[in-house]
């Protein structure tokens, strides 16, 4: 595990750059996640996130696809568009969980 400084705060993250303890998760560390990604976060992005988050609370599981299209009502071009090149992993990783088992 290494130790990251992001948003004035260390964070422990795994090798690929995910949280390893969400309890240092906050907004300011998601936003500088994001920027790490190239993404400005906006209020579309914050739809996205806070659906994981709750689904998460609930499944103990980050959603995949389907379930961010079926239940969150998140349509598939909207997660590319707004988390290009891999929306579910980019999105974990953004609001603080592990990389989905969905994702490779």
């Amino acid at each position: 595990m290494a130790t990251k400084e992001l948003a004035g705060s260390s964070v422990e993250v795994n090798e690929e750059g995910y949280l390893t303890d969400r309890t240092q998760w906050n907004e300011a560390v998601a936003a500088a996640l994001a920027t790490e990604e190239g993404i400005e976060l906006s209020d579309e992005h914050w739809k996205v996130l806070k659906f994981i988050e709750s689904d998460f609370a609930e499944k103990q599981a980050v959603p995949g696809m389907r379930r961010l299209n079926k239940v969150g009502g998140i349509p598939t071009k909207d997660l590319y568009r707004l988390f290009p090149g891999g929306p579910i992993k980019k999105a974990a990783r953004i609001a603080g969980f592990p990389k989905p088992a969905s994702c490779v």
